[in-house]
């Protein structure tokens, strides 16, 4: 009986000493996790120009942020203390999380006052290379844009050919609230073809710009003065650096997803190049954008497409005191690209405070790879 007692106290002893052993490793590896948290945070007010370092870290945010909570269930799970470490640091990052996750209870605009509703979709020149391989895409979107209606909307990565079925500046002009047109195409080949950003609008355009950002290349920034009623407000409509990865680095990430054997050094140098790339590029672009909506005279709707998350340099920059229609009024998870790098909320619609968001949407139909979204702005007199 006494053996069997110093039998089971030994056992007991070593499943504690385990634990510790454990517990010691679980414990450095939460310090790194929230360490790395903590750095993320530093990503929005630091130019990639100066130190491009951070903005992975940036980028990485919400993966950060699910690794300090499993620390947190996981200290709680044994009525630790700890488990206060990692939960402190994910709520010292309050502003970031709500740009990437919000709870909004449904208001309604006022009836009285005028409301403007604003798409911003990313539409993958209509599927024109037939990507999702159904010749039905293109319809599709026109049917959605159709059912949403909008009063402004804003489309990146536009296409129209001048005659044909792809003319799709034509089809987009026969909708109600599509009467008036700003463009800037980056493309216009022998085909008569053009690719590029275009803006609609229901209310006439006064007034048409764009935002040099000093070489040619295929992201934009426009700006289209509209007349509604009394009030000149102005939209912006960007394209921003993308982080274009090639075939090999999609297969070369698809392969580490998938745990087929795929260490090569020169392709993961050539994706941390490109995402280094993206990342100084977008700086530069939203430094040049900021500066213009501040110099701006009229209550401004910024749309686009950042190519970036609300833990960034770029998104910081551009909204500056801007309101965010999402954080305003949106629901849930902001998931607004569907592609593989970064499947986070990339797409926004910021505001003046001239105007309160409500009903934002985000359209969950995979007819491109980003989701359109939508919002209702309530004009404040």
């Amino acid at each position: 009986m006494v053996s069997e007692q110093k039998i089971a106290q030994e056992q007991n002893k070593k499943r504690k000493g385990k634990r510790y052993l454990f517990n010691r490793i679980a414990m450095f590896c939460n310090h790194l996790a929230a360490i790395a948290l903590l750095v993320s945070y530093l990503a929005p007010y630091v130019s990639p120009e100066n130190f491009w370092l951070l903005s992975f870290f940036g980028l990485g945010y919400p993966i950060l942020v699910a690794i300090n909570l499993v620390f947190v269930l996981y200290w709680a799970i044994q009525l630790k203390k700890r488990a206060t470490y990692s939960l402190l640091i994910i709520l010292c990052g309050w502003p970031q999380l709500h740009g990437f996750v919000q709870l909004s209870f449904k208001s309604t605009p006022d009836k009285s006052k005028d409301i403007l509703k604003v798409m911003s979709y990313n539409v993958k020149v209509f599927d024109l290379y037939n990507w999702s391989h159904n010749l039905e895409t293109r319809s599709k979107i026109f049917e959605l844009i159709k059912d949403e209606m909008p009063e402004v909307m804003c489309f990146q990565e536009f296409f129209t050919r001048d005659s044909s079925k792809y003319n799709n500046m034509d089809s987009l002009l026969l909708f109600k609230n599509a009467k008036y047109v700003h463009t800037a195409y980056s493309v216009n080949d022998k085909h008569k073809q053009h690719f590029g950003i275009a803006t609609f609008s229901k209310y006439p355009i006064v007034n048409r710009g764009k935002i040099n950002f000093g070489y040619s290349g295929n992201n934009i920034c426009i700006y289209t003065d509209i007349k509604m009623n009394k009030d000149t407000i102005r939209i912006y409509n960007m394209h921003l650096q993308s982080i274009a990865f090639s075939k090999d680095d999609y297969k070369y990430a698809d392969d580490l997803k998938n745990d087929v054997e795929a260490e090569d050094m020169a392709r993961s140098k050539n994706i941390l190049k490109r995402l280094k790339r993206a990342f100084v590029k977008r700086a530069k672009q939203a430094d040049l954008i900021a500066a213009s909506i501040k110099s701006c005279p009229y209550p401004v709707i910024v749309c686009g497409d950042f190519n970036d998350t609300p833990a960034s340099y770029a998104y910081k920059t551009i909204r500056g005191n801007l309101a965010d229609s999402f954080i305003e009024s949106g629901n849930g998870l902001g998931r607004s690209y569907i592609g593989k790098f970064p499947s986070f909320r990339i797409d926004y619609i910021l505001h003046s405070d001239k105007f309160e968001a409500h009903d934002f949407l985000t359209i969950r139909e995979e007819l491109s790879d980003h989701f359109p979204i939508v919002t209702s702005l309530e004009v404040n007199n």
